[in-house]
């Protein structure tokens, strides 16, 4: 981009809104069904797009980092969240489900390769997808990157962040009795799962309003109360992946596994002062894989719709269309 394009607002670098093609339910076993949809062009490079959360959900805007004439854009709501059913569910809902899924959707839809773009948790997923599956993989697209370590964990939700944030973690934490809160993911586990579903409801979005208060660098700490019926789908899916810590073998995972991805190319978009995944991740992942290309933004949180963040996705993508030949896309 141009010093002129860096200079837009977010929604003025975005490609226009398009519509699906194609919108379907698709049982993936265990009682499961996945939204999925295809948009832009049928025959173009495709690409899947992998929400964050876990539980974030999949949304139109995500549309449009991707040229529409050039990329065939494919979305998914992961179990229990969106417009995949059962919704909340976390019955048959692992990190492990969801590769799986990934390939299902892939092998549904007839791709042979695709590129795989992912933010925060969905980098997470984005990067163990690859690791199972790096066949298929053309290219990985990662912003806001999260390894699912429990040092990332104890940053977010042990006092890390709320070091900088004392106002809001103070209102994320009055919630917890004094005695529980040196495990606060344990104990809004009891609460989201309690059966009573107003308790639920009122943690959840606690919950879902300490994450939302960080993710953007323009934010000023009113993180607001999401819907509850997104609010609780969203932390109970989260928590639920973190209180298993991603069902991972050992913590340090992908950053082990990274050379069973060594060949493929990647581009890691991420904000130098992202308060829910900081950047020492990022800069740990891209110092181990020779072909990652990593980008800090000056001036960005963790936000998708940081126009910095947003900036550098298209930028990525665009590129990746000039490349698509050699990327044998």
């Amino acid at each position: 981009m141009d010093k002129a394009a860096g200079q837009k607002s977010a929604a003025q670098l975005l490609y226009p809104p398009t519509t699906p093609f194609d919108q379907r339910m698709l049982d993936v076993g265990e009682g499961h069904s996945l939204y999925v949809e295809q948009c832009g062009n049928p025959d173009g490079i495709p690409v899947v797009v992998l929400h964050g959360g876990p539980g974030g959900g999949c949304s139109p805007a995500m549309r449009r980092y991707f040229d529409p004439e050039h990329y065939r854009i494919i979305l998914f709501d992961q179990r229990g969240c969106g417009r995949s059913r059962p919704h909340a569910a976390v019955t048959e809902n692992t990190t492990w489900h969801l590769v799986r899924d990934i390939e299902t959707i892939r092998t549904a839809l007839g791709i042979d390769r695709w590129v795989v773009f992912g933010g925060s948790w969905g980098a997470t997923l984005s990067l163990l997808y690859a690791q199972k599956h790096p066949d298929p993989v053309a290219y990985l697209v990662l912003r806001g990157v999260f390894l699912m370590t429990q040092a990332e964990l104890d940053w977010f939700y042990g006092g890390g962040a709320g070091k900088f944030w004392p106002d809001v973690w103070a209102r994320f934490v009055e919630l917890i009795p004094e005695d529980e809160r040196d495990d606060l993911i344990g104990a809004y586990h009891k609460r989201l799962f309690s059966g009573d579903r107003m308790q639920e409801v009122r943690h959840a979005q606690a919950w879902t309003s300490w994450e939302n208060a960080l993710a953007s660098i323009a934010n000023d700490g009113a993180g607001g109360h999401a819907p509850a019926d997104y609010a609780r789908a969203f932390a109970r899916l989260e928590n639920h992946y973190f209180q298993h810590h991603g069902w991972l073998e050992e913590d340090g995972q992908i950053l082990r596994d990274v050379p069973l991805i060594a060949h493929i190319p990647a581009t890691i978009v991420q904000g130098r002062y992202d308060m829910i995944c900081p950047p020492a991740s990022a800069w740990a992942l891209s110092r181990n894989w020779g072909r990652a290309e990593l980008k800090l933004i000056s001036h960005a949180g963790h936000a998708l719709s940081e126009p910095g963040i947003t900036a550098e996705l298209i930028r990525t993508t665009d590129a990746i269309i000039r490349r698509a030949v050699a990327l044998n896309l």
